[in-house]
This record gives structure tokens, C-alpha cells and sequence, in this order.
């Protein structure tokens, strides 16, 4: 009789880190964080739609000047900007949602605090510096990092659809706070920016996540990867690379091209616009109606700049943007007056669609040239956006004292568009590696 030996105990299945696929025709869940990054990002708009309104009521009240006001605008604009690479290094540190609710914490405060001011100071400290290092915070370099961690695919629309969510923000809150200030005030207006921003805290603590790894997933058409370590040294990485990225032809063109757009959207149409068409004897409200339409169709080209920049070459993109802006620009003066007619209708819609369709490309071309730096490196690069605003803003409110209009800002800020369509054509294509050409 033979003794057959005994089956051996079956192996146990090998573990495996990734997660289990998701099941065909169910949303991906970057597409949600993608919803809450666009609400937050709407609610914190309320306080880049405000500047432009604040001119004429605070050199009323207060008797301070448009140089004055023009200065704290312009301390806003630039520490939102040079506060954007820090930011993406601490959203890689602590995560992004305790660096986004934060953000929108010290907004909120920074705007209350203007309603007890009495000195010119006082609006430079609330609303120059505590707004802007909060504003900075949230600035596209937050947009950026959601695209690059929870997105492999259609990051170019994605970066479009988030780019455009502070356009429907300048279209829900302008008509709103411009009713305000004319009838009841800038200090209710004040408050309600305050208010939107604290209502988007619950949204972003409950619903945000850092990565796709927290939830078990894999970027949106990408695979699945382990959440990285928390980078420390958040200051010192982002310095480290802005030194690395400053040694690259592409860095000061990108910066270069990018301060002229802060110039000749945040620093001179989004601040000065509004009193400038009030020099023409145009109401207050029907001038920042005309701001909320450019916010219609910004959200247009922006999409439409994201889709087209997952499908054209970034750079001749840009080159476009920045000639049809200039041109657009250097008619603007002859199109101002008491009412709203067809050609500035036309001007409203056209520029519109350029206000900020240039982010898409930017972003592409600093992902191509920088890789996983390419947030941080973004940061650096918008914070030229907002120096250029920054120094427009308040170069414009002198300009304005000094010559009693705004015509010599608006071609001034033509010609450098043209000047930026030209660095755009001169950055070169990064040449494939081996493995990205195989």
C-alpha cells in the first residue's frame, strides 16, 4: 500500500501595496477634490474682487490719496504672490488643508480688522499684509499642486477649469459688493468678503484630501504610488529651488512673461479699471458689471486655454495670448465714456477671454522643464505675476494723480504685452529623455 504525502498548507497570497481598481464608470475621486478646490478657491475670490472698489470710497472718506491706496493694493498683490512658492513647499510639509484653512482663517481676520482703521497704515498692515500673506496662500500655486498630485491625465484642463474658478468668483461677488459700496458702504462689503472666505473652512477640513494614497488610489490615469514623506525644510526647500531653477534660461522667461501679465490684468484692469471708467463718468456699479462679464468669458478662455494646452505647443499659445492682449489694451482708451456701447462691449468679451488663459501654459511649461519642483517653481513664477501687479497697481494710482487719467498706463501696458509675446516665441522645448522618447 503506498503513503501518498500530504498536500503542503497553501502559501499565503502575496500582500500588495496597491489599491484594488475601481469599478468601471465610477468617478474618480480627483475629480471631487477637483469640485472642492474650485468652491474654495471661488469663495477666496471674494477678496480679489474688492480692490478696485475700495479707491474712490476710501480717498473719500479718508482723504487719502490714489498713490496711497494704489501702495497697500500693491503690498497685497506682491506678498500673494511672493508668499505662493513658500506655500507649495508647506503644503508638501503639512498638507494642504491645514495650510488652505489657515489661509482663509487669516484672510478673514485681515479684512475685519479694516473696519476699525483710522490711518493709511492700518490698510497697508490689514489689507496689504495680512490679507496678502493669506491670499498668497491660496493662490494658483494651490491650483498646481491639486492638478499635479491627484492628476496624470487632463492636467491641462483641469488647470484650466481651477484657473477660471477665480473668474466666477470676480462674477459673483462684484456685481454683489459694487451694489454695496454704492449703497450701503465699503464696510459691508468688507464684511461679506470676510464672511464667503470663512465659509469655505468646513468644506475644505472635511472633504479635502492631500493624496491620492490617503484615499487608496491611484492619480487620475496614472498609477497607483506610495504618499511621499513630509518634506521638511518647507523655507529652505522652497530658496533651494528657486537657486536651482534661476540658473535656467526658461525660469526668466517664464518670469518675465508672467510679471507682464500680473501687470496687465491684476495691477491695471482689475485695480484701476473701475475708476478709470468712473473718470469717464461711468456709475460704479455698470463699470464693475463690465469687470463681472470679463469674469463670463475669462471662464471660457481658460478652459479653453487648458484644453487646448493638452493638445498645442504651450509656448506659441502664449505668444498668441500676450499679442492679442496687447492690442486689445492699446484701444482700450478710446473706448471709454458715460455709458456702455457696442465696442466696449466687444473689448469686455475679447480681453475676457485672455484674462488669465496664459496660466495653463505656464504651468505646462514649468511642469516640462522642472518636474516634480515644477509647483514650487510655479510659485516663484507667479510671484513675478503679482510684483508686476503689485508695481502697476500703485504705478497706476500716481500716474493717475500725476496726469489726471489713464492713458499713458493703458499703452505703456500694450507695448509690454507685445514685449512678453516675444519672450513666450524664445523659450525653448525641453528635448525629450531617452525614456520619455522610447
Amino acid at each position: 500500500m503506498t503513503q501518498t504525502a500530504p498536500n503542503p498548507a497553501p502559501a499565503p497570497a502575496p500582500t500588495s501595496t496597491a489599491p484594488a481598481p475601481t469599478t468601471p464608470g465610477r468617478i474618480h475621486r480627483a475629480w471631487f477634490v477637483a469640485a472642492v478646490t474650485f468652491v474654495t478657491i471661488i469663495g477666496a475670490a471674494a477678496f480679489a474682487s474688492l480692490p478696485g472698489l475700495l479707491i474712490e470710497p476710501l480717498h473719500e472718506e479718508f482723504d487719502w490719496s490714489r498713490g496711497t491706496v494704489g501702495f497697500a493694493v500693491s503690498v497685497n498683490l506682491a506678498l500673494y504672490g511672493l508668499t505662493a512658492p513658500f506655500a507649495a513647499a508647506l503644503m508638501d510639509r503639512f498638507g494642504i488643508r491645514k495650510v488652505v484653512a489657515l489661509a482663509l482663517l487669516v484672510i478673514s481676520g485681515g479684512t475685519v480688522a479694516t473696519l476699525w482703521m483710522t490711518a493709511s497704515w492700518q490698510l497697508v498692515l490689514f489689507w496689504g499684509v495680512l490679507v496678502g500673506l493669506g491670499s498668497g496662500s491660496m493662490a494658483l500655486a494651490f491650483a498646481a499642486t491639486v492638478t499635479n498630485r491627484w492628476f496624470t491625465a487632463r492636467r491641462g484642463l483641469v488647470t484650466g477649469i481651477l484657473t477660471a474658478a477665480g473668474a466666477s468668483g470676480q462674477l459673483i461677488f462684484l456685481p454683489l459688493l459694487s451694489w454695496l459700496v454704492v449703497h450701503h458702504g465699503w464696510r459691508p462689503a468688507a464684511v461679506t468678503v470676510a464672511l464667503a472666505a470663512l465659509a469655505v473652512v468646513p468644506f475644505v477640513w472635511l472633504l479635502l484630501r492631500d493624496h491620492p494614497a490617503d484615499v487608496g488610489l491611484a492619480p487620475y490615469g496614472g498609477t497607483y504610488a506610495e504618499k511621499p514623506a513630509p518634506a521638511p525644510g518647507a523655507a529652505r526647500r522652497a530658496v533651494t529651488v528657486l537657486f536651482k531653477a534661476a540658473r535656467t534660461g526658461p525660469f526668466w522667461l517664464l518670469a518675465g512673461t508672467f510679471a507682464i501679465c500680473g501687470a496687465s490684468t491684476n495691477g491695471l484692469v482689475k485695480t484701476h479699471f473701475v475708476p478709470a471708467a468712473h473718470d469717464h463718468g461711468m456709475p460704479v456699479t455698470a463699470a464693475a458689471g463690465l469687470l463681472a462679464v470679463i469674469g463670463v468669458f475669462d471662464v471660457v478662455g481658460t478652459i479653453a486655454s487648458g484644453w487646448f494646452t493638452d493638445r498645442f505647443e504651450a509656448r506659441r499659445l502664449l505668444a498668441v495670448y500676450y499679442a492679442l492682449r496687447g492690442v486689445s489694451l492699446m484701444f482700450l482708451p478710446m473706448l471709454l465714456a458715460p455709458s456702455v456701447h457696442p465696442p466696449m462691449l466687444f473689448f469686455i468679451i475679447f480681453y475676457g477671454l485672455d484674462w488669465v488663459a496664459t496660466v495653463p501654459p505656464t504651468i505646462a511649461l514649468c511642469r516640462e522643464h522642472y518636474g516634480e519642483d515644477s509647483a514650487i517653481v510655479f510659485g516663484w513664477v507667479l510671484a513675478s505675476h503679482q510684483v508686476g501687479a503689485a508695481v502697476v497697481a500703485f504705478l497706476g494710482g500716481l500716474a493717475r494723480d500725476a496726469f489726471g487719467s489713464y492713458d499713458l498706463v493703458w499703452y505703456a501696458s500694450g507695448a509690454l504685452c507685445a514685449m512678453a509675446a516675444l519672450m513666450a516665441m524664445v523659450i525653448r522645448r525641453r528635448p525629450a529623455t531617452p525614456a520619455a522618447a522610447a
